[in-house]
């Protein structure tokens, strides 16, 4: 496998370094592959679960003789590389990794090839989860639709948060898995002893899709949102409402009362790097499951647990649905297409999802997820992930995704930071996307203002 990293610079793979540091419990997801499709590259970004997929198409390429090049960017590069690729006259990519707030923007603007125009008999597995149908587009509604949709895309990552807490503390400590944000916050309180360790430590810094990101867990299960219903087509603004504002506050409540003392500039690699260390008793982030399980980058190896987001009394958790799928663009030749279905056929198959389990990366598989695997004290976190997934949401699934993250990313900092109060800042990032969603054309009412 070729690797190709942000700057552009093609490294070969196919060193003994790393055939060996594939698994060997990585197993051949099928036989019969046969190597006669054209070489494709990968746009990808880095991220915790990257070096599991790499692994996974090293396997690919091994089982089968076919080429992949992996072009690895930061969250925004690689969006920004897709969003130029589907815009040129040719794509230098033959496989877009797409994230669940910008896929809606590839779909609207017709840059995908629907799947069954490649192979017209290619079929989803009926192992692998829809992420509450987003695989699926309706050009007429503009809307995701299993139903009367095309199919444009193949999961490659669930990506929902996880609440990873330090088991072992618990244990000598007597806590019980929390399932409520109060019970969080009690737990929080318990093992908070800084500067050694923080109760827990949250995201809070300016990117992308950041901090918005790991706020949708805590206004999601308080009944907020930024939107009323958009898969219903109701836009009706929410983001100032007073459930929103109720998990704002849940969220700055931990941050001062238990939390690290600059919350407001934590990145997500910041917030894994403190539990990884020993300093978080706890972190709501995306499966990490293979950074602190390594001794070789954590000091807490085995000794981190795993479960559902918590939620507010009488609301379900909701974590918000940050999954990634794989996309083909249309302006490719019919070999490239091919070639990159070939690689989503493969991977989408049960033993292909149990070697990228195997790898340290979490799968798009029920089947994987709910088999005995999950018994396994290297799996513990799959039972956690299943049960979450049900009630993940999607977050957008209207174009201008990127114009209102760049308005929450803003807003929630503040109001993090104590440079804008809360019910302030709730009110001007409502504002500023009814502003965005008019433009567009939007029936988009706004509610009345919280007091300030």
């Amino acid at each position: 496998m070729n690797q190709v990293d942000s700057t552009g610079a093609r490294l070969r793979r196919w060193s003994m370094a790393a055939t060996v540091a594939i698994p060997a419990l990585l197993v051949a997801a099928s036989p019969g592959w046969a190597a006669d499709e054209a070489p494709i590259t990968i746009v990808i970004n880095q991220s915790p679960w990257f070096a599991g997929f790499q692994k996974t198409v090293e396997l690919y390429e091994e089982e089968t003789g076919n080429s992949v090049e992996l072009d690895v960017n930061p969250f925004a590069g690689s969006l920004e590389k897709q969003r130029s690729a589907v815009r040129a006259a040719e794509s230098p990519f033959d496989l877009l990794v797409i994230n669940a707030g910008f896929f809606v923007e590839m779909y609207a603007g017709g840059f995908l090839q629907p799947l069954n125009e490649i192979d017209p008999d290619f079929k989803l597995d009926p192992g692998i989860y829809t992420f509450d149908d987003s695989v699926y587009w309706n050009a007429e509604t503009k809307l995701p639709d299993a139903q009367n949709g095309v199919l444009l895309t193949v999961p490659i990552n669930p990506f929902i948060p996880l609440l990873h807490y330090r088991s072992d503390l618990y244990e000598e400590k007597g806590l019980s898995v929390p399932e409520t944000w109060d019970q969080l916050l009690e737990n929080a309180r318990a093992l908070n002893d800084p500067p050694a360790m923080y109760g827990i430590v949250q995201r809070g810094a300016r990117g992308a899709f950041d901090v918005t990101y790991d706020m949708l867990p805590y206004i999601g299960s308080h009944g907020g949102g930024i939107f009323r219903d958009q898969k219903s087509g109701d836009f009706t603004i929410t983001i100032n409402s007073p459930e929103t504002l109720a998990g704002l506050e849940t969220y700055l409540k931990l941050a001062k009362e238990a939390g690290h003392p600059s919350t407001a500039g934590q990145s997500q690699a910041n917030v894994i790097q403190n539990m990884a260390t020993g300093k978080a008793g706890h972190i709501l982030a995306v499966l990490a499951a293979s950074t602190f399980d390594d001794p070789n980058q954590s000091i807490v190896a085995g000794q981190v647990g795993f479960a559902p987001p918590p939620h507010a009394e009488g609301h379900p958790s909701t974590p918000p649905l940050g999954h990634w799928l794989g996309g083909i663009p249309k302006n490719i030749p019919a070999d490239r297409q091919k070639a990159a279905l070939a690689f989503l056929k493969w991977f989408q198959t049960e033993a292909a999802q149990k070697a990228y389990a195997e790898a340290g990366s979490p799968p798009v598989s029920r089947a994987v997820l709910e088999s005995d695997m999950a018994k396994e004290e290297q799996f513990r976190w799959m039972g956690a992930l299943a049960k979450a997934l049900p009630t993940a949401q999607l977050t957008f699934v209207i174009p201008e995704s990127a114009e209102i993250l760049a308005i929450t990313e803003l807003g929630f900092n503040q109001a993090i930071s104590g440079e804008v109060p809360p019910a302030r800042a709730l009110n001007r990032m409502a504002e500023e996307i009814a502003a965005v969603m008019t433009k567009a054309g939007y029936d988009a009412p706004r509610l009345d203002p919280l007091p300030e």
